[in-house]
C-alpha cells in the first residue's frame, strides 16, 4: 500500500541522525491488533512505522544486559547489522540475540548441531544466544581451534597446519609419531594415514598421542596403558598409526588432555569425560586403571559448560564459562597444592579455586604442567602455583604456592598465552614477546646460558 493514499504522515526518516544499532528488533505487526513488545529493562521501546499500513516495527532497546566489549564486537563483525539475515520474525528475541545467533551459526562447531543440539546448549549455557556466543569465542581463543599449532609433549612433538595436515617427530618408541613404525624421526614427517581427514586439536603425553579432527573423532596412538609406575600395569600393545577410538563415537570431542594416569576430553557442549585412573574415584568415579570406556566428570561441573581442560601429572583443570564469568576448578591428586585450594589434600570432584574472584582475576587461558599450573587473565595477568621447584613460577624463589599468585615479574607485559612443562613456564604477550622461567637444563627456556638451574 502507497503511504499517500492511507491517510497515514509519510515518516521522513532520513533526516534521523545515525545511530549505533546496539539494539534493534524486527517483528510482524497485524493490521488489525499491534502487538507491543517492550524491551528488558524499564524504558519503552521506541517505535518506527516504516509504511501507511506497517509489517514490521522496529523496537529500540535500551538495555541490553551486554558487556561493552562484547556490543562492539557484534556491531562490528557480525553481518547481521550489514545484510539481510533472512530470519523469520521472532516476537521473543532482541536484535542483539538474534545477531548473537547468527555469529554462532557461522562458528565451526555450532554449525552441523541440530536443532535440538543447539536449544540444549543455549541451557546448558545460561538460556541466551549471548552466553552461547561467549562460550564458543572462548573455546576458541584458549585452544586456538581451526588454527595452526604446535603441541611438545615429553619426548615427542605433534605440529598441526591450519588446513588439518599433521606432522610429527621425536621419539617413537611406542609409536606415538603415527607413522606405522617404532623409529625416532627428528624431522617433522607428515602422518600420510590421515590424508582426507582435518585434525583441528592434537594432545601429546608420555608415549601417547591423540587427534581430533573437524567432526568431533577422536584418533589415538602409541601406548595403550596409563600409570605403570603406579599399579605397575605394562601395556604390551603399541598402536603405531591413527585408530579411531570406538568408545567416543557417539561424542563430538573438540580437545583432548593426556595425563601420566589418565585421559580426558571435552565435548562441544561442555561436558568433560574421563579415562582411568577412577580408583578410588580419583576422578569423581569408580573405574578399573586401564577402563576404556568414557566416564562423565561428576560433581559440580555437571552443569556447567567447560571451554578448555589441561592435564598435569596426576590432576586436571577445568575453564568454565558461567553467566557470572570465567572460572577455574581442579580435581585429581593436591600435592604441593598444585590444585589450587590452599591446602594440599586430594579432591575427588571438581571444586571452584576462589582465589582467582580475591584477585579479580577472569581466567582466559589456563595451563598444567607435571606438577605446577598458570593462568592468563583477562587484563593480561599471569597467575602461578603449586611446586616452584627451580623457580618455574616465576616469584623469585623454590618455594610451593598453594593458591594462584600473580607472577610480579610480569606486571608491565599484557600476556595471552601460556604453557607448562615438567618444571618450565612459557608466558606469550600480546606483541608477540615470549618469556620463560624454570628449570634450563639442556637449554630447555631458549636462553644464552651456561649450565642449569631457574632462569
Amino acid at each position: 500500500m502507497d503511504a499517500t493514499t492511507s491517510g497515514t504522515p509519510t515518516v521522513q526518516y532520513h533526516n534521523i541522525p545515525d545511530q549505533p544499532l546496539t539494539a534493534i528488533v524486527a517483528a510482524p505487526v497485524s493490521a488489525f491488533l499491534r502487538q507491543v513488545r517492550h524491551c528488558f529493562g524499564d524504558s519503552t521501546p521506541g517505535e518506527f512505522p516504516l509504511a501507511a499500513n506497517p509489517s514490521i516495527v522496529l523496537h529500540v532497546l535500551t538495555t541490553c544486559n551486554l558487556d561493552p566489549q562484547d556490543l562492539a564486537k557484534l556491531e562490528a563483525t557480525c553481518s547481521f547489522f550489514r545484510q539481510p539475515a533472512n530470519f523469520a520474525p521472532d516476537y521473543e528475541l532482541s536484535i542483539s540475540e538474534l545477531a548473537a545467533l547468527d555469529m554462532c551459526q557461522r562458528r565451526a562447531i555450532f554449525k552441523p548441531m541440530t536443532d535440538e543440539e543447539r536449544q540444549s546448549l543455549k541451557h546448558r549455557c545460561g538460556g541466551s544466544w549471548k552466553l552461547v556466543l561467549r562460550f564458543l569465542l572462548a573455546g576458541e581463543a584458549c585452544c586456538r581451534r581451526e588454527k595452526s599449532q604446535a603441541i611438545a609433549g615429553p619426548g615427542h612433538s605433534i605440529a598441526v597446519t591450519s588446513s588439518g595436515a599433521v606432522y610429527s617427530f621425536g621419539s617413537n618408541s611406542s609409536g606415538q609419531l603415527g607413522h606405522g613404525n617404532t623409529e625416532e624421526d627428528w624431522r617433522p614427517q607428515q602422518i600420510r594415514s590421515l590424508q582426507g581427514i582435518r585434525i583441528i586439536q592434537a594432545a601429546a603425553g608420555a608415549g601417547r598421542t591423540m587427534l581430533i579432527s573437524d567432526a568431533g573423532r577422536v584418533y589415538a596412538f602409541g601406548k595403550d596403558s596409563f600409570g605403570e609406575a603406579e599399579y605397575g600395569v605394562q601395556g604390551t600393545k603399541l598402536v603405531t598409526t591413527p585408530q579411531p577410538v570406538e568408545s567416543l563415537k557417539d561424542i563430538f570431542v573438540v580437545q583432548a588432555a593426556i595425563g601420566n594416569f589418565f585421559t580426558a576430553v571435552l565435548s562441544r557442549e561442555g561436558r568433560v569425560y574421563t579415562f582411568s585412573w577412577g580408583k578410588d574415584s580419583k576422578l569423581g568415579h569408580k573405574t578399573e586403571p586401564n577402563d576404556v570406556e568414557p566416564q562423565p566428570l561428576l560433581g559440580a561441573l555437571e552443569n556447567i559448560p567447560v571451554v578448555q581442560i589441561a592435564a598435569g601429572y596426576c590432576y586436571l583443570l577445568c575453564l568454565a564459562c558461567q553467566p557470572s564469568g570465567m572460572s577455574v576448578y581442579s580435581v585429581g591428586c593436591g600435592l604441593g597444592g598444585k590444585l589450587g585450594h590452599g591446602s594440599r589434600t586430594d579432591e575427588k570432584y571438581p571444586r571452584l579455586i576462589e582465589q582467582f574472584q580475591l584477585l579479580n582475576l577472569q581466567p582466559m587461558v589456563v595451563a598444567a604442567g607435571a606438577w605446577h599450573a598458570a593462568v592468563v587473565g583477562r587484563d593480561g595477568r599471569v597467575c602461578t602455583w603449586g611446586w616452584g621447584r627451580y623457580g618455574c613460577l616465576g616469584h623469585g624463589n623454590e618455594d610451593c604456592e598453594s593458591v594462584p599468585k600473580v607472577v610480579e615479574a610480569l606486571s608491565n607485559v599484557k600476556a595471552v598465552h601460556v604453557a607448562t612443562g615438567d618444571y618450565t613456564t612459557f608466558v606469550v604477550s600480546d606483541d608477540g614477546d615470549v618469556y620463560s622461567f624454570g628449570c634450563g637444563e639442556s637449554a630447555s627456556l631458549g636462553h644464552n646460558t651456561a649450565g642449569e638451574g631457574q632462569v
